[in-house]
């Protein structure tokens, strides 16, 4: 059931008091657990927080893109486990609302913005990675219908999800399928060990001679590697990036407050120039990647077709300044940063998982870079 109106997370500063009271005090505890707690996924539900870019019909409060970026980067300020969870169940969400049928609508629209189901995004696998081309996961019709043979990899929220948006290989080209969880043929194995987003919920999900109706199928067959392919992980992207947003503001709070209580030879940290200068990149950064998030998400709401490369550029900066300043920030705390006692240790290994999904660093430099040339020869 919804919360009332009251409870909604609508804006940034509802969503900030929502992480620092529900998910930043536990954020360490989550990684120990290895899961999130169910009491926060419903808390999330009852905060409107899956879905709140899907329309009202459908149960969302059709926010705008910006804004759903600033909440996704103040969970990411709290616990980037948390907010890998909100990636994927948004890449869902908004495929069944941008390319399901009236059907797929009717049945999962609703009880993905409510948070009564939660989907998982099923592409990478074991030897392919991400590389939607390398694919070995089939989709074969039968009987009116499909069967799907595959294994899916590194899936987050794969452990608790109740539907899986799979990608596999047809006779066409790449189809994305709706698969619930209780599908006979659906195996499920947990990925315990991983060096960021602990809490996450890996899994590694196999699909074993699973039957499927017709209407399992997310737009029409060979349609998907251009369109729902393309704009599904363009949002997955987006959602990082603010999320690595998040990463470099809990860097600076925790720096911040760090370093105005330690002190060395009777000094404040605050006070040195090599502090200073780690805190004033922080602070530049932060600003710079939240605006070119800002950016994304406006020529998002604008339906900009250049809303892909903003996307590709915000997640890239994003990540890498990410990734930087959490090293720096274990640094300035020096040993007590090796710990568990502060939250920079997760926010280390968290950083260093943002520079590899959704797009490596080195992919995104290539294709922004492919960008730039284009651009010289028009």
């Amino acid at each position: 059931m919804l919360a009332p109106p009251g409870d909604q997370v609508r804006d940034r500063a509802a969503a900030r008091a929502f992480v620092d009271t529900h998910i930043t005090p536990h954020a360490n505890g989550f990684e120990r657990a290895g899961a999130v707690p169910e009491d926060l996924l419903d808390r999330i539900g009852a905060a409107g927080l899956w879905a709140p870019f899907l329309p009202v019909e459908d149960g969302g409060a059709g926010i705008d893109m910006v804004t759903l970026g600033e909440l996704h980067e103040e969970v990411g300020r709290g616990c980037s486990s948390v907010r890998s969870l909100l990636t994927v169940h948004t890449m869902v969400s908004w495929t069944v609302r941008r390319w399901g049928t009236a059907a797929q609508r009717e049945r999962w629209a609703g009880v993905l913005a409510r948070g009564e189901a939660l989907g998982a995004f099923c592409l990478s696998e074991p030897e392919a990675g991400s590389d939607a081309a390398g694919i070995s996961t089939r989709a074969v019709p039968a009987g009116g219908g499909w069967v799907l043979d595959g294994v899916k990899k590194w899936i987050t929220g794969g452990q608790r999800a109740d539907v899986f948006l799979v990608f596999a290989k047809t006779d066409a080209s790449i189809g994305a399928f709706l698969v619930p969880r209780d599908t006979p043929g659906v195996e499920v194995r947990p990925i315990p060990e991983i060096l960021g987003t602990r809490a996450s919920m890996l899994a590694e999900v196999s699909f074993r001679g699973v039957r499927l109706d017709g209407d399992a199928l997310v737009g029409p067959s060979g349609f998907t590697a251009g369109m729902v392919l393309t704009g599904t992980l363009d949002l997955g992207r987006y959602s990082v990036a603010c999320g690595s947003v998040g990463i470099i503001q809990a860097c600076l709070d925790a720096c911040a407050d760090y370093t105005s209580r330690r002190r060395v030879g009777g000094e404040l940290l605050r006070t040195m120039p090599l502090i200073q200068a780690k805190v004033s990149d922080m602070v530049t950064d932060v600003r710079a990647a939240r605006m070119l998030c800002a950016e994304a998400g406006r020529l998002k709401d604008a339906g900009e077709a250049s809303t892909l490369m903003a996307t590709w550029v915000a997640k890239y900066f994003a990540s890498t300044a990410a990734a930087r300043h959490a090293s720096e920030a274990v640094q300035i705390h020096g040993a007590n940063g090796c710990g568990d006692d502060y939250p920079v240790a997760r926010l280390y290994r968290d950083a260093k998982v943002m520079e590899i999904i959704e797009g490596s660093n080195e992919v995104q430099r290539m294709t922004i870079a492919g960008e730039a040339y284009r651009e010289m020869t028009r």
